[in-house]
């Protein structure tokens, strides 16, 4: 077999490059409707008729100016030699958008092949695409393919054997209007991509001086380009005298000029568009409203919520069923196996009720990111960064940081990856920050046991509080934060707003089964492991094991910090231990409290109600409940955010401040809470 031939996957964010990567090489990666994925490269390998291919999944970025962490590891990965072909993955139903990274690419000078991506949706929308005019005007193989129905996926690989051997440019047919050359070389003969006599003068002074310097560049055109652009990064890398040949920043020139040329190719190959573009323009005159927009999101999470309780309740009830059949069963077979009586108590009360407990709220999990992936993969999800864009820079945050506060939603440790979407270092910390005070997936069984058992028909309101607490407490912080640092948003986001679409049902189901996945994997190892640790602090102390909870080793360490959440309304140990085990992940919160307060599967409607005369008998009401559910949702973040974000800031001091800053946040805003609460 030949040496293998290095493929570079890049596009736009959204343009379904990951789902075409996962298509060769059954990688299962996260596939999204939204920008802020992708965040590395990822590598996979394919064979297609005995040849081999080596896969490069590159960040989805709109253009090769390298703002952003993305567009540097992007940018630097394709101009180097790790990539003999590029294949830039396009959004067919979006071709507008996604023609201006195929310009730049195509101006490399490397080897260039598009790759028509979601052409089946172009089909549905009742649009076309000229797929002999189209190579004629940008003089590169046009390939179309359906990554999600897994078509043209052999003649794509076909393209990319022989335009490696063949990279030259096919020869251009274009119509200008009577545009003509008056250089010494016609440019519309040998580029895609022509501007006008100004710029092109300048670019041909400016290679003649390139060559004399630099002979080697192998793609001077692009270089002078970037000089005229004022590139940071090639200035630096590549010093060139160019005063007397550039007055002036060309940036905004060039960008116009290529969207000039763009919306030429579009009106010669798309036909049927301006109807689709109509409908998607109607229906977003509600959803980007400057006034409806924000009020609608509120809503349509709200419908979430109530699916999400309703429907998942229902289904969590057939869960209690199943466990509270599970636990009778285990310990009356192993009293008949006369089992050690420690023992016992380990598996019943420490595994079967700490782990069996989190997995009745599956249903709820489930109904939740089944909702949000609809969301995400229908379009809508870009278009609620779009409207919370203004919002953000008058907190002095970038647009962009908005994208891993959706992402918190999931899991705070993709969401605080996703900063590296920022191109501030400022604006990254600041992102991660606040992130974390987003309701997580992992708060959620926290705040239906909680809500049920003190709140009964509005624990669907309280629950939703929540997620609307921490929004707000998140744009509060970076609010006060900007105030102090004086900072100023410098970028706004930059986000494609794509036509809308019938989700993919394979789509969804890869979404939710890896957050599902996730669920199940933490129920089986970090919860696991912290129900035993849980029961060992319960069950033993200084005199060894112990049948009464209150000489334990987790009664001493409980009681040794009450008073520090006594303020709060949450002065019980047991409280205060199944705070500290939440550090662990937040689920364990809920199982820790069936431990401590020797309650057998406490999500059990039985075990709910024993649960609530047990804290009742001890004062602990719905005020101090609403208290401890604002702790949950502000504190510590888990261990794994914890140390994404050491990874992420490189930093254990400014890790350990954060932390610090988190938990003063949630001591703070719980004492409010239980105050005000406590006037009522």
């Amino acid at each position: 077999m030949s040496n293998p031939i290095r493929v570079g996957f890049i596009g736009n964010p959204n343009c379904g490059k990951t789902t075409l990567f996962n298509a060769y090489t059954g990688a299962n990666l996260k596939v999204a409707n939204w920008p802020g994925v992708t965040v590395e490269k990822k590598e996979g390998r394919t064979v297609y008729q005995g040849q081999e291919f080596q896969l490069i999944d590159l960040p989805g970025i709109y253009s090769l100016t390298s703002y952003t962490m993305e567009e540097t590891v992007s940018r630097e990965c394709i101009m180097s030699d790790e990539v003999d072909v590029i294949v830039d993955v396009a959004d067919a139903s979006c071709l507008e958008r996604n023609l201006y990274l195929t310009l730049q690419l195509i101006e490399l000078g490397k080897p260039v092949i598009l790759a028509l991506n979601m052409m089946d949706i172009v089909e549905e929308r009742g649009m076309e695409i000229d797929l002999h005019r189209l190579p004629e005007m940008l003089g590169i193989p046009v390939v179309p393919v359906s990554a999600r129905k897994k078509s043209g996926l052999s003649i794509l690989l076909h393209a990319v054997m022989h335009h490696k051997e063949h990279p030259q440019q096919s020869p251009f047919i274009h119509h200008h209007h009577g545009e003509s050359s008056h250089h010494k070389h016609d440019h519309h003969q040998e580029y895609a991509m022509v501007y006008q006599d100004y710029i092109e003068d300048k670019i041909d002074l400016l290679i003649d001086r390139i060559c004399c310097i630099y002979p080697d560049l192998e793609d001077k055109r692009w270089y002078a380009l970037k000089y005229l652009e004022k590139d940071k990064n090639v200035i630096n890398s590549h010093p060139l005298e160019f005063e007397d040949i550039i007055d002036r920043d060309y940036e905004k020139d060039i960008i116009n000029q290529k969207y000039n040329f763009i919306e030429e190719i579009v009106d010669e190959v798309l036909v049927n568009k301006k109807k689709n573009e109509a409908r998607t323009d109607h229906i977003d005159r509600y959803l980007t409203s400057k006034w409806l927009g924000l009020p609608i999101f509120l809503a349509i999470m709200a419908l979430v919520f109530f699916l999400t309780f309703t429907i998942g309740d229902f289904l969590k009830g057939y869960f209690e069923i199943g466990l509270d059949s599970l636990s009778s069963f285990a310990e009356e077979g192993l009293v008949s196996l006369h089992v050690n009586a420690m023992l016992i108590s380990l598996i019943v009360d420490g595994i079967i009720s700490g782990v069996g407990g989190i997995l009745t709220f599956l249903p709820n999990i489930f109904i939740l990111f089944l909702a949000l992936a609809f969301l995400e993969d229908s379009g809508y999800m870009s278009r609620v960064a779009f409207v919370m864009d203004d919002i953000m820079g008058h907190l002095g945050l970038s647009g962009r940081a908005f994208i891993p506060l959706l992402l918190g939603f999931g899991c705070s440790v993709p969401a605080v990856m996703a900063s590296r979407a920022l191109e501030h270092r400022k604006d990254r910390l600041k992102t991660i920050l606040i992130t974390p005070f987003m309701s997580c997936s992992a708060r959620l069984p926290i705040y239906v046991l909680f809500s049920s058992m003190f709140f009964g028909g509005n624990a669907m309101i309280v629950c939703y509080s929540m997620y609307l607490l921490g929004i707000l407490v998140a744009i509060t912080a970076a609010f006060v934060i900007s105030k102090f640092d004086g900072s100023k948003a410098e970028h706004n986001l930059l986000i494609e707003l794509p036509e809308y679409k019938t989700p993919n049902a394979r789509t969804i189901a890869i979404y939710v089964w890896e957050k599902i996945k996730d669920y199940l994997t933490k129920a089986g190892t970090v919860i696991f492991i912290a129900s035993v640790i849980m029961w060992i602090l319960l069950n033993f102390g200084p005199s060894g094991y112990v049948t009464d909870i209150s000489l334990s080793f987790g009664s001493y360490i409980g009681k040794a910090i009450v008073p520090i959440f006594t303020p709060l309304g949450l002065g019980y140990w047991q409280i205060v231990v199944a705070l500290i085990a939440g550090i662990a992940a937040k689920e364990v919160v809920v199982s820790s409290c069936g431990v401590l307060f020797g309650i057998q599967n406490i999500t059990t409607a039985h075990g709910m109600s024993a649960m609530a005369a047990t804290l009742g008998t001890m004062g602990f009401g719905a005020v101090n409940a609403y208290s401890l559910m604002v702790f949950c949702l502000l504190y510590i973040p888990c261990t794994a955010t914890i140390a994404t974000i050491r990874r992420e800031t490189e930093s254990r001091r400014i890790t350990a401040c954060f932390v610090f800053f988190q938990f003063a946040v949630a001591w703070v805003m719980s004492f409010i809470v239980y105050h005000i609460g406590l006037l009522f």
